[in-house]
């Protein structure tokens, strides 16, 4: 893998790190391929139950590198990479916020100074958002004379109200944290933020695995499909999970006042 991007996994929990931090984590062409290569990875980690997602140095992600806008980038390729992928339906730039979405375990951003264009979109792409006091954020594309178009009409819908939406990408407005968190960018503003989510990543790892991902799974769809849909679908999931070794387990720990001692799940869990 690039160094651009480092993991490191500590008892079922996977510290992935945006490591370009001379560059503030600007996202180049070799940065996106390293965060694909890292998704890819801990999907078919089996034993990873929760994912910290954070930037080397004094910043998240600054946005795209400029000289992906260079000939010596994009250039001809541009027209290729947008083309969306078969499998996922996400093209090359998409997938850098698509893939924390789509694994199957809880994705915990942790964000800090620069959090701009398409480091926001990126982090958009996790289950929850940690921030510091001094993080600022931006849909930044405008400034480019571009839409924001790395999966941000699938992430912001279901955190933050459309006239805002419209206010930041109309404007390409850098706004504090407290600000953010108000709209819902954020989940929370903290003093510790690595801390926070390495605690929490931790905590979720201790639950029951097959029960986490059926609530991700679950969660995931129910702010995209219907509700006849999703009261079937919420069926299905707790009957799969009942059904699991580390439901009964769950319950067995419980009752006898014990740390539960869970079971990874099969690959297509």
């Amino acid at each position: 893998m690039s160094e651009r991007v480092t993991i490191d996994i500590d008892n079922h929990v996977a510290t992935v790190t945006l490591n370009r931090p001379e560059k503030k984590n600007a996202v180049d062409l070799k940065m996106f391929d390293a965060i694909a290569a890292a998704a890819a990875e801990l999907a078919e980690d089996n034993s990873v139950r929760a994912v910290v997602l954070r930037g080397e140095g004094s910043d998240f992600c600054a946005g795209i590198d400029v000289s992906v806008f260079s000939a010596d980038g994009i250039g001809a390729m541009a027209v290729d990479l947008l083309e969306p992928s078969r499998d996922s339906g996400a093209n090359y730039f998409q997938h850098a916020a698509t893939c924390w979405r789509d694994l199957p375990v809880p994705v915990i951003a942790v964000l800090h100074g620069a959090v701009f264009g398409a480091g926001l979109q990126i982090a958009m792409g996790a289950d929850l958002r940690y921030a510091s006091a001094d993080a600022r954020l931006s849909i930044m594309e405008i400034r480019w004379g571009l839409i924001p178009d790395m999966a941000i009409s699938a992430t912001l819908p279901a955190t933050v109200a459309e006239d805002r939406v419209r206010e930041l990408a109309y404007t390409g407005k850098v706004i504090n944290a407290g600000e953010a968190a108000a709209i819902g960018l954020l989940t929370a503003v903290v003093d510790e933020p690595l801390a926070t989510a390495t605690a929490l990543a931790h905590e979720i790892a201790g639950r029951s695995p097959d029960a986490i991902r059926a609530i991700k799974k679950l969660v995931s769809a129910a702010w995209r499909g219907r509700a006849a849909e999703m009261l079937r679908l919420e069926a299905e999931l707790q009957a799969a999970v009942m059904a699991g070794d580390n439901q009964k387990e769950a319950a067995r720990a419980n009752l006898e006042k014990r740390p539960p001692r869970f079971r990874d799940p099969d690959r297509d869990g």
